[in-house]
């Protein structure tokens, strides 16, 4: 999709008016800005511009695919205060030495977001930006063609749910909406009719949520965890070509679909040949992405494949760990169907590996006797023995494929470190200074930018149920080791604060005086050890 006002435009950014390519418009031509020296200032000043309240990420290395035509602006320097991208500092029109690999690109805060769907971004209890403050919509009137506009403006193809009396928890602050009545067709939810803003008569126990469609799908298979892979775009399912398709991208889609973890990247058509345009190819994920358009990718549509190579992927699952994903019974997928694995002999060496083959750092606990609760169907494995090196449990010793003497009392369950922790926050485990583990280390968040939206990731990432403050300035303590996270700006929907914007990893200018911190709300989260004093 393509969104445009004068003079300034995103271009490539999926379905999505709030992403893309940014492209200036100058002597009669449109054309593209250079990534040096384009940071989240500058990105600000493009999507105010834009009509977005601000900027949730700044990219860079034509992540939006390459545009073509001049090259406009290069070394863009803006404070943040301007009015428009001209307005910054640049070399002047058409002086640069880039070529459109180069290209940079912005993710606007778009003013509306989903809050408390826990590991699943595309459902929540919808919040709207108004006057700096974000606020709740009260579920009068709230039906399925407001839950669509909601979902829409989103970037989501759709809606599902309409969700009413508080369904994904009570929020806070001003109730902003009240009466809302979409007919569906309207591009954003202020749109609609309703009461005026901060008019109405309701409590936060009827804050409306929805369940949005999620732009991704897996087809040809009788399952819901696995399948041939197909993205929403520009008003029409497609799919992804094989090429430099592996296992981290295959996590990104699996976990964009509610799964913490992927068991296989397939391809050659696996899962049988998709029909329509093939919209993605040559994807190249970290694995940390939230969508699979936030991957490397040629661009839309642009591909050399045929439906011989589509894409597949097959998820894999804990059971049972509540709201909760790095936590939970194991079950494996063997001969069509899935299945537990049997407690006998299970140790944390084993459970290392299947903590790492979810894309976990590693294991904090490995747990038996059903303690996430009995299985059904096969046991799989049994007297598993890792020496903890291996990338896949199917690659440990073990009994064979079905050959087991357990029953589904002895299902073997695992906790697994979640790559973040509070650190300083004495006898008290909900507070502390924030540490993430990246490159084998931990180490800690700068305070430029932080605020509550980006504790309450930390916190329900870390199984909270919200947070109740962010705290700057070392306020728990100065961490030691790398800075590793710097202007981290969170809508609050993430499912994890690497998924939030930030200057990338390891990119600062901050000393650890600067070290952020948080305040969860007390809910007991479950098996939590992830706070030390």
């Amino acid at each position: 999709m393509l969104l445009t006002t004068t003079g300034i435009r995103l271009a490539g950014g999926a379905n999505t008016s709030f992403e893309g390519r940014v492209e200036v418009f100058h002597d009669g031509q449109w054309g593209t800005v250079c990534d040096d020296g384009w940071g989240l200032s500058d990105a600000r000043v493009v999507c105010r511009q834009l009509g977005y309240p601000g900027a949730k990420a700044v990219l860079g290395s034509a992540a939006f695919g390459r545009g073509s035509g001049p090259i406009w602006l290069d070394d863009v320097t803006c404070d943040g205060s301007e009015a428009t991208i001209s307005d910054c500092g640049h070399n002047g029109w058409g002086i640069h030495d880039c070529g459109h690999g180069e290209d940079a690109g912005v993710v606007c805060e778009r003013g509306i977001r989903l809050v408390g769907g826990g590991f699943t971004s595309s459902q929540g209890r919808v919040e709207v930006l108004h006057d700096g403050q974000w606020g709740t919509v009260c579920n009068n009137s709230w039906g399925l063609s407001d839950a669509r506009v909601v979902c829409r403006q989103l970037g989501y193809p759709g809606a599902t749910e309409a969700g009413v009396w508080a369904a994904f928890g009570r929020g806070s602050g001003p109730i902003w909406l009240d009466n809302v009545t979409c007919d569906g067709s309207e591009a954003t939810i202020s749109d609609c009719g309703h009461n005026g803003w901060g008019i109405h008569d309701c409590g936060h126990g009827e804050d409306a949520g929805v369940v949005c469609e999620q732009g991704i799908r897996l087809g040809g298979a009788n399952t819901s965890f696995e399948g041939r892979v197909e993205v929403f775009h520009d008003g029409q399912w497609g799919t992804v070509c094989d090429d430099e398709w592996e296992l981290s991208d295959a996590r990104v889609v699996c976990r964009q679909l509610g799964y913490p973890g992927a068991k296989a990247a397939l391809g050659s058509a696996a899962f049988g040949q998709g029909i329509g345009p093939i919209w993605l190819d040559d994807v190249t994920c970290d694995g940390s992405e939230a969508t699979i358009s936030d991957c490397g990718h040629n661009g839309w549509g642009i591909h050399d494949c045929g439906h011989g190579k589509d894409a597949g992927v097959v998820c894999i699952r804990l059971v049972g760990g509540g709201s909760t994903s790095s936590q939970g019974r194991v079950e494996v997928f063997h001969d069509g169907q899935w299945g537990a694995v049997c407690n006998n002999r299970w140790g944390l060496s084993d459970a290392r590996v299947v903590c790492r083959q979810l894309g976990y750092p590693g294991a904090k606990a490995a747990l038996g006797s059903a303690a996430f609760g009995r299985g059904s169907g096969s046991i799989w494995l049994d007297n598993v023995t890792c020496d903890g090196s291996e990338a896949n449990i199917s690659d440990c010793g073990h009994n064979g494929w079905g050959i087991h003497d357990c029953g589904h009392g002895e299902d073997a369950g695992v906790v697994c470190e979640r790559g973040i922790r509070l650190v300083g926050g004495g006898f008290t485990s909900s507070q502390g200074r924030v540490e993430v583990l990246h490159d084998g280390q931990w180490g800690t968040v700068c305070n430029n930018s932080w605020g509550l939206s980006d504790a309450r990731v930390v916190c329900r990432q870390l199984g909270y149920p919200g947070a109740t403050e962010a705290g700057v300035w070392a306020a728990f303590g100065r961490g030691s080791g790398p800075i590793w996270l710097d202007n981290v700006t969170c809508d609050g929907s993430e499912a994890t604060i690497s998924d939030c914007g930030h200057n990338g990893w390891g990119i600062h200018d901050c000393g650890h005086g600067e070290d952020a911190g948080v305040v969860c709300e007390q809910g007991m989260p479950e098996n939590n050890s992830n706070s030390t004093t």
